[in-house]
């Protein structure tokens, strides 16, 4: 059962409920006591008649409502029966970006915006695992207007996975890039400073090097931080796991492009993989959830993790407000080089949107793209980067990471 339809279904009931009161008060009103009758024959005080009254009224306007609730849903009318009523878009989105997203979505809907017809748009959005949700919307267990994930890696499968089911793609077309946020490697400074950053730079042949090696931290003059702990989301759920794995096989296969499947089965290639996920102590399921996690607990929980860039700044932005009392955190940016996550806006071609959720879903859309005045600062303010590469961001990763590491960026 849908939430939404569960909602109407409440609604209704909530309704009928409302309406029996003031009809029994009425009732009541009119009802003569007659203190002469015989209570042998007629038992019942005025108050009990009252209450078998209310019940008598009750069950059929309860009962009405939740069929009438029905049929409506079934119909498909609800709204369109309502003068100047709402048209409900639901949006599935990567977690990453609700310090972005969410503000700008209460923002939309207290301002009214109105359809063509006049029908209120409310939007509903949820955050989740990139991964996780589009395997929702093929199991039919999540129907969303719009799937947002942190990049577009995974739309080709999920275009397959679909075709098989319907015979047509789940995402048609081009769809526009929200905003940019480079996947970095997320380590406490104190750590990534033992490594000889800022002025030595790390990458992923770092990183298997210290997940193989038996001294770990003691290596670099700390016993104290015992073994090197690495974490990334599980693959199968999140789009900053999946990318974790690409950037593996790109460094160890030496390449920045053109990644094959003869790369991919060459030993070297297969035993630099597994050397780097053998630090691996913590899955997660979702990059922004996990995030918390790692920032929350502390480099006792976790050396370093991969996220997006966006998360570090927001990190570091609580910690500098006096919000967290975590050590400072910095974005690693692989030397072999690192992936833009794009975050796609995706209206899905699924049978369950109507052509109403289409129009406010794009209405919407128009809102997140204007890159002037309010979202722009928005935009800055979550520490994501706009869809100009070079746009500054809210905190000044630059004096944190020592060179710029934008040369290695690229789009995934």
């Amino acid at each position: 059962i849908h939430p939404q339809q569960v909602d109407r279904w409440v609604g209704w009931a909530a309704l009928a409920l409302a309406l029996s009161v003031p009809l029994t008060f009425v009732l009541y009103l009119h009802i003569p006591f007659r203190p002469d009758l015989n209570r042998t024959e007629f038992p019942l005080s005025q108050a009990a008649w009252l209450v078998l009254i209310y019940l008598d009224l009750v069950i059929p306007f309860f009962l009405s409502g939740i069929v009438l609730s029905l049929a409506l849903s079934a119909c498909g009318q609800i709204q369109g029966m309502i003068p100047g009523g709402s048209v409900n878009i639901s949006i599935v989105y990567g977690s990453e970006k609700r310090e972005w997203l969410q503000p700008l979505v209460e923002q939309f809907n207290a301002a009214g915006n109105k359809t063509a017809d006049g029908k209120l748009i409310v939007v509903e959005a949820t955050p989740m695992g990139s991964i996780e949700s589009v395997r929702g919307i093929l199991e039919g267990a999540l129907q969303p207007t719009v799937w947002s994930p942190a990049s577009s890696v995974y739309i080709p499968v999920a275009n397959a996975e679909w075709r098989k089911i319907h015979g047509e793609d789940l995402v048609t077309g081009n769809p526009n890039d929200l905003v940019l946020s480079p996947v970095v490697i997320a380590m406490w400074r104190p750590m990534a400073q033992a490594l000889g950053w800022p002025d030595k730079a790390i990458g992923w042949a770092d990183i298997a090097a210290l997940a193989i090696s038996e001294e770990g931290w003691s290596a670099y003059g700390h016993p104290e931080w015992g073994k090197f702990k690495f974490g990334h989301t599980h693959p199968a759920y999140s789009n900053s796991g999946l990318v974790s794995i690409i950037a593996e096989a790109y460094a160890g296969a030496g390449k920045q492009r053109g990644l094959t499947e003869a790369d991919l089965n060459d030993p070297n290639v297969r035993k630099f993989m597994a050397d780097v996920e053998k630090s691996i102590i913590h899955y997660g399921t979702s990059t922004g959830f996990f995030a918390e996690r790692m920032f929350e607990r502390g480099p006792s929980y976790l050396s370093a993790a991969v996220l997006y860039e966006n998360l570090v700044v927001a990190q570091e932005t609580k910690r500098l407000n006096g919000q967290s009392s975590q050590i400072p955190v910095v974005a690693i940016y692989p030397k072999e080089g690192t992936f833009w996550t794009n975050n796609p806006y995706v209206v899905v071609n699924a049978p369950w949107v109507t052509e109403e959720q289409r129009e406010a879903a794009g209405i919407f859309e128009t809102f997140l793209l204007d890159r002037d005045g309010v979202i722009n600062r928005a935009v800055v303010r979550a520490g994501m980067r706009g869809l100009n590469e070079g746009q500054k961001i809210s905190y000044d990763l630059q004096n944190e990471r020592g060179k710029t590491a934008a040369a290695n960026l690229r789009a995934v």
